[in-house]
């Protein structure tokens, strides 16, 4: 892709008010729900799209997930870590990026932006759902009685938050309800 593609295709997606060259071989995109950054490398060979998604201090707990998403489900883009953010990037030898390409990446990286947090925190709640499946499972513990124990300790106090209201409560029981159902036959 040239200079004057990108700025073709950017301008494509996003209009004339919200891309700027920034610098040479340079351009912000400034919306108000993301700032994305396209840089070319000074020989114009190394096209890098950069999006910030979420401060590293807020993502420390997910970071073993955001790894995960990189092996298995970003595709083109991936996660990494620079300078106290967590970025979405897409990297790519500039003389063999065709325009498609380069939009496809721009939305997977729109993509990851409004997923935040949501998606990791997501798979992180799974696979402790999974966790306490199986170990429910080895201690020979049907569904009912996994649930039962859960009442328990938010009964106890053991869970949840300590002015927690009934209803709120009730919901959160719920929600468990519904993910061990969907979970339990699974993991046999």
């Amino acid at each position: 892709m040239t200079p004057e593609e990108i700025t073709t295709t950017l301008t494509e997606l996003f209009g004339t008010s919200v891309v700027a060259a920034i610098a040479s071989e340079s351009w912000q995109v400034d919306t108000p729900n993301f700032r994305l950054l396209v840089l070319l490398s000074e020989d114009k060979s190394w096209l890098r799209i950069l999006l910030p998604i979420v401060p590293a201090q807020e993502a420390q707990a997910f970071l073993q997930q955001f790894l995960e998403a990189n092996f298995d489900e970003t595709q083109e883009v991936r996660y990494a870590l620079h300078q106290g953010v967590v970025w979405g990037i897409f990297q790519h030898n500039s003389n063999t990026l065709e325009s498609a390409d380069f939009s496809s990446a721009i939305n997977r990286l729109i993509s990851l932006h409004k997923a935040g947090l949501d998606e990791v925190f997501n798979k992180l709640v799974e696979k402790q759902i999974r966790q306490i499946i199986q170990a429910a499972k080895q201690q020979g513990q049907s569904l009912e009685a996994t649930m039962q124990n859960l009442e328990r300790f938010y009964a106890e106090g053991l869970l949840g938050e300590i002015s927690q209201t009934s209803k709120a409560q009730e919901e959160v029981l719920a929600a468990w309800r519904r993910q061990l159902e969907r979970l339990w036959n699974e993991d046999d």
